[in-house]
């Protein structure tokens, strides 16, 4: 089975990868997307994959029904005629007050550090002793 995408913007993937955005807003979602589901990130600009996510949280509300905390983790809009302007020209004219958004909660996958064959990670000795 082939994996979900989500495409961002370019101007997104730094904060996506920082972790400063980690809440995405979908409308008509086709993907059907589950909390637990391991998402590849698209750069919709370069077409190149630039992360995962595996999805923990979902809720969905109505468009008008939109408040601040629901950003919380989402890029700022600046007042709710500028959040419709923005989904119509991604979704057309079928976006109105009592379209449905989903609002994704995802945590992005940080590769494992490689260990040099060999080695061993250091960790510390417990208990430690005190040096007087």
């Amino acid at each position: 089975m082939e994996r979900k995408t989500l495409k961002f913007r370019e101007y997104l993937v730094k904060p996506i990868l920082t972790g400063e955005k980690y809440v995405t807003f979908r409308l008509f979602d086709e993907k059907n997307l589950s909390v637990g589901d391991e998402i590849d990130l698209i750069n919709w600009n370069t077409k190149e994959k630039f992360g995962e996510v595996v999805i923990i949280n979902i809720r969905e509300k109505k468009i008008s029904e939109l408040d601040k905390t629901d950003f919380v983790g989402h890029e700022k809009l600046v007042s709710m005629e500028d959040t419709y302007n923005k989904y119509r020209a991604y979704y057309g004219d079928k976006v109105d007050e009592n379209t449905i958004v989903k609002i994704v909660h995802f945590k992005l996958n940080q590769p494992r550090p490689r260990l040099v064959s060999g080695t061993r990670p250091k960790v510390p000795r417990f208990p430690l002793k005190p040096r007087f």
